[in-house]
């Protein structure tokens, strides 16, 4: 089950770096949705290596084939299968590291946990296998998009260099501007420059990205253990590399008064919302109308073009070597994988609530 993801709108992940391809089957979505397969494409595209000169020269077409679940071009509620073929692995990169343990990889608990370790490009644990997550997440789009749901996600944040605009304040539209996936045109040309000069010193950087899901229906998200706020902080935690998750006003909340930070609810014109939104669009774990907003903190690739100290599996001092092809940072690559998840559990949850009412 550690593969699958969802309630009713169910992904299923499959495949490894280096092996035949990686993809996704999708359990629950409903029949007769348009499957725009460009459309999916242009997601994929989005994602795929070899971007940028600040992103992993692995050259990856990313095209996907339909195994199931699709018929003149619509879902027909079937379990849709999508395959996306590796076509540029270079395995023998990956020799150096066959007995030693990169440092903050998954090689030594991969290895510990199941006595045997597929080390070619960090077989199941390599980003590599999100290529799935986000066609899945352009079919979770397309059913939004009936309802009017948008989500959306660039980058704030490289390093020290950071956006002082909230997302209300920025134009979205110009996020795919530039290689950066940044709004703020002149800022990512510095986060492009930093990036740059990081890959250059063979090394790596983090970021933030943040995420606005928008025109969400109130209802959304069960009390305690099934919250929405839980289950996009579960989808966005089990992305590469992330290491933080903060809602609405986050962890700055801590230093507002209660009286500051309380979002007012008013009445305008028969429509209920709230003055401001602290919150983050969740209330008790349910979604009140409001935005959705949230950042994710990547932390830099593990993978640094510097020899790093480490041990084999015997136990015994060794030195890993730096090479292969790499990102120096993430969060470009990582903002299409953002609104897929995102996407994935909005459709879940607005699937879940309308069985719900079915049972009701």
């Amino acid at each position: 089950m550690s593969n699958t993801f969802g309630n009713i709108f169910k992904i299923t992940s499959f495949g490894e770096s280096h092996g035949p391809g990686v993809g996704v089957t999708i359990d629950g979505c409903p029949a007769e949705i348009e499957l725009d397969e460009q459309f999916i494409q242009s997601e994929l595209d989005r994602r795929k290596p070899g971007q940028s000169r600040i992103t992993t020269q692995r050259k990856e077409a990313d095209g996907f084939e339909f195994f199931s679940g699709v018929f003149e071009g619509k879902s027909t509620g079937a379990p849709i299968t999508i395959l996306i073929k590796n076509q540029d692995q270079k395995s023998k990169d990956y020799d150096h590291i066959k007995d030693v343990y990169r440092p903050s990889h998954a090689d030594f608990t991969y290895q510990e946990k199941y006595g045997i370790r597929d080390y070619r490009g960090g077989g199941r644990s390599s980003a590599r296998i999100t290529a799935g997550w986000v066609a899945a997440g352009a079919v979770a789009k397309m059913i939004l998009k009936q309802l009017g749901v948008n989500c959306q996600a660039y980058v704030s944040q490289v390093g020290d260099l950071r956006l002082s605009k909230s997302y209300k304040e920025l134009d979205l539209s110009n996020t795919e501007s530039n290689d950066v996936r940044c709004p703020d045109n002149e800022l990512a040309q510095q986060m492009f420059e930093l990036i740059d000069q990081t890959r250059k010193e063979r090394d790596t950087i983090g970021g933030v990205v943040t995420g606005v899901i928008s025109n969400v229906p109130v209802g959304l998200g069960e009390p305690l253990f099934s919250k929405l706020n839980a289950a996009i902080g579960h989808a966005m935690l089990s992305i590469n590399a992330v290491k933080g998750f903060e809602l609405g006003s986050g962890f700055k909340g801590v230093k507002m008064r209660g009286s500051a930070h309380n979002d007012s609810i008013e009445n305008q014109g028969g429509k209920i919302q709230t003055t401001t939104n602290h919150s983050g669009g969740i209330q008790g774990g349910i979604s009140n109308g409001e935005d959705i907003y949230f950042n994710v903190a990547f932390k830099p690739v593990a993978t640094i073009m510097q020899d790093q100290a480490s041990i084999d599996k015997e136990g015994k001092s060794a030195t890993v070597k730096g090479k292969g092809r790499h990102d120096p940072c993430v969060v470009p690559r990582a903002v299409p994988i953002v609104e897929a998840m995102s996407a994935i559990v909005m459709a879940d949850f607005y699937l879940l609530a309308q069985t719900n009412k079915l049972r009701g």
